[in-house]
């Protein structure tokens, strides 16, 4: 089928988008893998009419839910190709379905490198946190783990320190710390242990305890924060659109309409240039769907 637009990605800015222009009353279509940041957090703390939190899972429930009541539809797949093919694009999915659209907004989000440590994910969001400007109000004045690995793992303590003097930082990476971090941290008595994590130790529904070391030596902390670096920033489809990427992958947006330089496409979200934030992907998802429908009615007119 045609549509109007194509959300490639269903989480927070692509349901956000898809709300806007359904309301627009334009022939949608969100492509969604089904898996993400927001399906693995599950606690979002900052945002507004939300006051004790709400899970990835539950807002994109609820995010599809509204998107369905102005006909935006739905189709679970992974969009492995896309090209241009006027006056629209095309999109070729994991499925072997193929898509077609005037006008694309890409919201795939980024993914964080995790390791597979027995106990991590039941945590994520709920005493166990990734973004500092997101969560660091949580562990304030409480024992804390930074879980992480070289200077990643130090930047985000000495990030942290503000919030709590109780941090540790495990370097289960075991990659070299930066002389100049190592004294940093030692200034603001924040202990290096040069040691891999068997397992973090988890009470009931995610409430974390500490973590057992490869030697079988427990921390114990009611907090965490994880940093490892080297997070998948899901841009591949903008790569074969020729759009342009920084160094670190993300996507250069116009900061107004949150085109990028290829006409016709747009993004939202993490995989953007800006701070990784739920509330912001949700404006960027709106910013763009304003500037999507604009686009599509000039294209009316001129037809």
């Amino acid at each position: 089928m045609n549509y109007e637009c194509i959300i490639v990605g269903g989480g927070i800015a692509g349901l956000q988008a898809a709300i806007q222009l359904g309301r627009y009353e334009h022939r949608v279509l969100v492509v969604d893998s089904g898996h993400g940041r927001s399906t693995l957090c599950r606690n979002y703390h900052n945002l507004l009419g939300w006051p004790e939190g709400v899970s990835g899972d539950v807002l994109r429930q609820l995010g599809r839910e509204h998107a369905a009541k102005y006909e935006v539809e739905f189709a679970e797949d992974y969009i492995v190709d896309a090209y241009q093919d006027e006056p629209g694009f095309v999109l070729k999915g994991r499925s072997g379905q193929e898509y077609r659209s005037l006008t694309l907004l890409l919201a795939t989000g980024i993914l964080d490198r995790l390791p597979e440590l027995p106990g991590l994910l039941p945590c994520l969001g709920l005493t166990v946190y990734v973004c500092p400007d997101c969560d660091g109000y949580e562990i304030r004045n409480r024992p804390t783990l930074v879980l992480g690995s070289g200077d990643v793992g130090a930047r985000m303590a000495l990030t942290l320190h503000s919030r709590t003097n109780q941090l540790v930082y495990i370097n289960h990476g075991g990659e070299p710390v930066n002389p100049d971090n190592v004294a940093r941290l030692r200034h603001k008595a924040i202990p290096i242990v040069e040691q891999s994590i068997q397992e973090l130790l988890v009470e009931g529904d995610g409430n974390l305890r500490g973590v057992r070391l490869a030697d079988d030596e427990i921390y114990e902390a009611d907090r965490a924060f994880v940093a490892f670096g080297g997070n998948l920033v899901n841009s591949q489809l903008a790569e074969q659109l020729g759009i342009e990427r920084m160094e670190n992958k993300h996507i250069v947006t116009d900061p107004r309409t949150k085109m990028t330089n290829v006409k016709h496409v747009w993004v939202a979200g993490d995989i953007g240039v800006h701070s990784e934030l739920a509330a912001i992907a949700m404006g960027e998802g709106v910013q763009a769907a304003i500037w999507i429908h604009k686009a599509l009615l000039q294209t009316a007119e001129q037809s």
